[in-house]
């Protein structure tokens, strides 16, 4: 790749990192001798995230909303053009580590270094939303470390602006282990789901590990119906139960019983400390800068996965569902299907698995229906010929064990009304596991929270055929 000279005003330096949508620069400001990190993004590529946003449009979305905010725990933009066919954006060149890479690496803080990482978090989103700004994606490859110990905040790409929303309704946005229930649900969200992220993030500093993990349609489930296992419960936790309340609340499945605001989140946690919060992270603690190559995050992920796609799959097949899917999820896409595809061996099944992930019901027909334009490679499908998939109808494929699919399907048409877009891995996941048609209805409804409602759902439940 040649490096080009400039942009703009900026002087190129050297190459950051890189994606099949953009470039990250490191580049110099002449005018007042400053260095800068230039995100750019090709102007023609238009795929959408999934909320109905182009990449083009969330870049824009970063420099608007990291650009009205001025707090030194959040990355400065400074600038945002156009030169040829790339648009970028100029921002602070951050010298330090993202918490990604410290989890990565198996460090584990203090509880001193826990309490300024997460109070310094809580200060930089206190300004973000008294500024009408909610990030929406607060995660630890989002949350950067510099070298002298203060606590950056990254990537504003999936940003809510007031009054300046991209979303779609019901469209998931976000990563899916730092999602509050809401955003899974495809329910209307708030700033409290940045609350919930930063409980996540703080569970995981405190424990090791999030508290929920495994694949998204597990996490799905699990973030929505189970309740997270509190710090002090974990096996091998030796750091008492000060912050259990803490996080508990934070990680509240309604957003309602959450805290209502960053501040208010940092009042409880410099409670439940019960001493003074340094306001750096301790030095001892932090990767020596010749350890630590500067981290800029990228705005845009990549279009493609470097994963290997599996051996039973022709890799033009694979590309063809993936960018159905992207359409719907967004660059998430590469992923799921890769994931997926290793479990599945044939279009019909794995279109199905696939659907479960598009929260949307408009969406989620549409994807189906797609299936019926791509072609089968010969070792996929029946006949061993190239035909074309046929139509689904539904969510159809294999029968999960005693509880026929047309059952399952039908199921999980009731529960909608009632659960919203996780109902089919609802009813899916219930069928693989009950003994019969009534364990089966039973499961379903025990899965509805409020009573007048599962009593509504077994009745229409009972009268299916």
């Amino acid at each position: 790749m040649s490096l080009p000279q400039q942009l703009g005003k900026y002087r190129i330096v050297s190459v950051l990192g890189e994606g099949a949508m953009g470039v990250v620069y490191k580049g110099f400001d002449p005018g007042i001798q400053r260095t800068v990190a230039l995100k750019t993004i090709r102007r023609d590529l238009a795929i959408s995230d999934g909320s109905g946003a182009s990449a083009q449009q969330r870049f824009r979305v970063e420099a608007q909303a990291a650009g009205r905010l001025s707090h030194p725990g959040i990355v400065s933009v400074y600038d945002f053009g156009d030169e040829g066919d790339l648009s970028y954006i100029a921002m602070e060149f951050i010298e330090g580590s993202s918490l990604s890479r410290y989890n990565a690496k198996g460090k584990i803080f203090s509880d001193d270094d826990v309490a300024s990482i997460t109070v310094q978090l809580l200060d930089a989103l206190d300004h973000s939303h008294s500024h009408g700004v909610w990030h929406r994606d607060i995660k630890p490859a989002n949350v950067l470390i510099t070298h002298d110990g203060k606590v950056k905040v990254a990537d504003f790409g999936v940003a809510r602006i007031e009054h300046n929303d991209l979303t779609v309704a019901g469209s998931v946005i976000g990563t899916p282990g730092y999602m509050a229930p809401e955003q899974f649900l495809g329910e209307p969200i708030d700033s409290r789901v940045d609350i919930y992220a930063t409980g996540v993030l703080l569970y995981q500093l405190l424990v090791g590990r999030p508290p929920f993990t495994g694949n998204t349609e597990s996490l799905l489930y699990r973030v929505v119906h189970e309740p997270p296992v509190l710090p002090s419960l974990t096996p091998g936790y030796a750091r008492g139960a000060n912050f259990d309340e803490v996080v508990a609340k934070a990680l509240a499945k309604d957003r309602r019983n959450r805290h209502a605001s960053p501040a208010a989140f940092k009042q409880e946690l410099l409670e439940a400390f019960a001493r003074p919060v340094a306001p750096r992270v301790a030095p001892g603690a932090l990767f020596a800068p010749s350890d630590a190559p500067t981290e800029i995050v990228p705005t845009v992920p990549s279009r493609t996965s470097s994963a290997q796609p599996p051996a039973h799959w022709d890799p033009a097949l694979l590309q063809q569902v993936e960018a159905k899917l992207a359409r719907h999820v967004g660059p998430l896409a590469a992923v799921l299907v890769r994931r997926s595809a290793r479990a599945c061996h044939d279009l019909p099944t794995l279109y199905e698995r696939l659907a479960e992930q598009v929260t949307n019901a408009d969406a989620r027909t549409a994807f189906l229906s797609e299936a019926r334009s791509l072609k089968t490679h010969p070792s996929q499908g029946s006949g061993g010929g190239g035909g074309t998939v046929s139509a689904f109808g539904g969510l159809t494929g294999t029968s999960l064990g005693l509880i026929p699919d047309s059952l399952i399907n039908a199921c999980a048409k009731v529960l909608a009304q009632y659960l919203g877009p996780i109902a089919p891995v609802v009813a899916r996941r219930s069928a693989a596991k009950a003994p019969s048609r009534a364990a089966y209805f039973d499961t379903l409804e025990a899965a509805i929270a409020n009573p007048a409602q599962r009593k509504a759902a077994r009745a229409l439940l009972d009268r299916l055929p």
